[in-house]
Parts: structure tokens; sequence; C-alpha cells
């Protein structure tokens, strides 16, 4: 997992997909952009921008990913995103990996927590379990961007 923030941060430091997801991160106005399913121009990525609301931890399922890796970026508001390691002893409460790359887990053990404020991203691998989209504090709205990376070309 990466965590940090996009103003403070240069792409070249992480590896090439990363920095590309990155640079797409810091050169889109996603404020102006209305929530829906984009692709990033020059890499292919899939891009989600969404608008939720946050909600109890215990309302949410841990998930991870397979086949993809997840940039997580806030434009606004203010979540908790759970994090653990993914030791394959989890149970499933849903495995959705053939249609949308998603297997959501029954709950996650030792689990740590990021403070997500506008402007931090955070990058989940297979092996990092994640529960985004939680309360800081108080409910409220968020809008956040989603930039899925095949897993594929970090072997390239």
């Amino acid at each position: 997992m990466i965590f940090g923030h996009i103003a403070h941060t240069s792409p070249e430091q992480y590896p090439v997909p990363v920095a590309n997801a990155i640079a797409y991160l810091q050169n889109t106005d996603f404020r102006a952009l209305p929530a829906g399913r984009y692709q990033d121009p020059a890499n292919g990525y899939v891009v989600q921008v969404l608008d939720l609301h946050t909600h109890q931890p215990s309302d949410l399922r841990p998930e991870v990913h397979r086949q993809n890796v997840d940039v997580q970026f806030l434009v606004n508001g203010t979540e908790l995103i759970g994090v653990a390691a993914d030791r394959g002893d989890n149970a499933i409460h849903q495995d959705l990996l053939a249609e949308r790359d998603i297997i959501f887990y029954q709950d996650v053990a030792d689990e740590s927590w990021l403070t997500m404020q506008p402007g931090n991203f955070a990058v989940f691998f297979p092996q990092d379990v994640h529960r985004p989209a939680c309360i800081n504090q108080q409910p409220g709205a968020i809008r956040k961007v989603v930039v899925k990376i095949p897993l594929a070309l970090f072997s390239v």
C-alpha cells in the first residue's frame, strides 16, 4: 500500500503504472467532471468519479481486487479507509471476481485506519484489504476518484 498527498508527490518515485495514474490525478479537475466512469486517455485506465456518503465501518465490507490495483484519491470531504494485509484466511461475504474483480470479506483482522483528507491518495495492491468510505468523526458527503490499473502492467 502507498499513501500520500497529491500536492507533495513526485510521480517519478513510484512504479510507472502508479506514476502515470498520479500524474493523471494531478492534471485533471475532478470538481468539474460529473460523477461517472471515464477512461484516462493517455493510459487507458478506467477512472470512476464517485459521489458517496460515508458510513459506519460495520455497515461496509472490506474488499480486495485480484486483477487491478486501486488508486483512490479524495477530492472533497473526509473519510476513513480501513486497511489490513490479506492473509488468505478471511471469510468471504461475496465473491464477484468474475464480474467486477472484487471480493467482499465478512470482516478482517488487524485493521488499521487511514484518514483521508482532500488531496490524499492511497494505492491498494491485491494483497491490501481495504474498507473505503467510512465515517471520520461524523457522516458526510465525499467525492472520490478511483483509478483502476491492470495488474498486468506491473510485470511489463
